[in-house]
């Protein structure tokens, strides 16, 4: 929502996808069902409810993603509930202003995208009339009845938990510096060929294919200890806070594509390093290096920094060479002690310029032998 040149209000719309429901009657019982209650206020009426100014409404639901509504008689208690909260914040001085829009900011975006993928993949699949004549008018409310409680319960169950997940990494950080610029393993996930892809398949196709690689590539990264912090289609990033969890889940990411027929060709960078975290993405060199590094690995295959690499060996998860290797080997034979237990393998690999990086020195990642899953 925001502020129209006269300085009277919002937008057309409240809800946080742009829709507008106009006059049709079922919308209207839809969105009274969906909010929980029916439309009271104007912008205007629903600030000064809440005792907040419209400069600082407008700026909440600007920050929210609603859409400009004039002043339209079309928000609810809701709307003056959450303005009052959000100003309540403010005023206890548990949040300063900017960080309480910024709070508004990263609940509208990611609540945003979520609905657009419940209605687009969701809901309009079992919205489809179950039998003929009957319409999706009829079919419509009496699910959305029925769905609502038990998605808003589920909702709050899974942020509880990514909230627990989050507090613990809060809690564990050596200091507030490291919350804000962390050293992390940064991956990027490619697939290979992709815009020869989309020329080629259709559209049903290429949907099918890009939800498979997201999904598998989403269940790889929570099983096994990293972070997703996006999809790109064609492209995932991942973080991790340890090493070896990034060289696992590259390597589970290759193994895995490869089995399947259907699946492009992959490729992946990691590089280790500080990064800057803003609203549950990533920034910094570091993320840059590990793009760098995806775009140039070979097919079906990981690159990794020098930096990472580094971190790999002083963890003990990788020898710095083969014969370091074979070294530490017999010496833990000779004294009747079993071999060290690397997982990974390390193959250095010519150094390169790499643009806005410099030179870098990019090293293969593998498994070693006999530590395939």
């Amino acid at each position: 929502m925001t502020v129209d040149d006269t300085g009277s209000g919002m937008g057309r719309n409240p809800a946080p996808d742009g829709t507008e429901p106009g006059d049709d009657p079922l919308a209207l019982r839809l969105e009274q069902l969906i909010l929980g209650a029916e439309r009271r206020y104007t912008p205007f009426q629903a600030a000064r409810s809440a005792g907040v100014s419209m400069e600082l409404a407008s700026r909440f639901w600007r920050a929210m993603g609603f859409a400009d509504i004039g002043q339209a008689k079309a928000l609810t208690e809701a709307d003056v509930l959450a303005l009052r909260r959000l100003a309540g914040l403010v005023e206890a001085g548990l949040l300063s202003e900017a960080m309480a829009v910024q709070v508004a900011r990263s609940t509208g975006q990611t609540s945003a995208r979520l609905a657009e993928w419940q209605i687009d993949s969701f809901l309009e699949g079992l919205t489809e009339p179950p039998e003929p004549g009957m319409t999706r008018t009829e079919v419509t409310y009496p699910l959305m009845e029925l769905l609502l409680p038990e998605l808003e319960e589920f909702l709050v169950y899974v942020w509880r938990r990514q909230l627990a997940a989050a507090t613990g990494r809060v809690v564990q950080a050596a200091d507030d510096q490291e919350m804000v610029d962390r050293r992390l393993a940064v991956g990027f996930a490619d697939l290979v060929g992709f815009t020869r892809l989309t020329r080629r398949l259709e559209e049903e196709e290429l949907g099918e294919l890009v939800e498979a690689f997201e999904t598998t590539a989403a269940d790889l990264v929570a099983a096994h200890g990293g972070r997703l912090i996006k999809t790109l289609g064609d492209e995932v990033l991942y973080a991790a806070d340890d090493s070896a969890v990034a060289a696992e889940i590259a390597l589970r990411l290759i193994e895995t594509m490869s089995g399947d027929e259907t699946m492009p060709e992959l490729r992946v960078g990691i590089a280790f390093g500080t990064v800057t975290t803003r609203m549950g993405d990533v920034f910094g060199t570091t993320v840059n290096l590990a793009s760098r590094l995806t775009s140039i690995a070979p097919r079906d295959a990981v690159l990794v920094d020098s930096a990472f690499a580094e971190e790999l060996i002083r963890t003990g998860e990788a020898p710095a060479s083969e014969s370091e290797a074979a070294e530490r080997a017999a010496a833990a034979e000779k004294e009747g002690e079993p071999p060290p237990a690397y997982r990974f393998a390390l193959q250095p690999m010519w150094q390169r310029p790499v643009r806005g990086l410099g030179v870098v020195e990019p090293w293969l990642l593998t498994r070693r032998d006999g530590d395939r899953p």
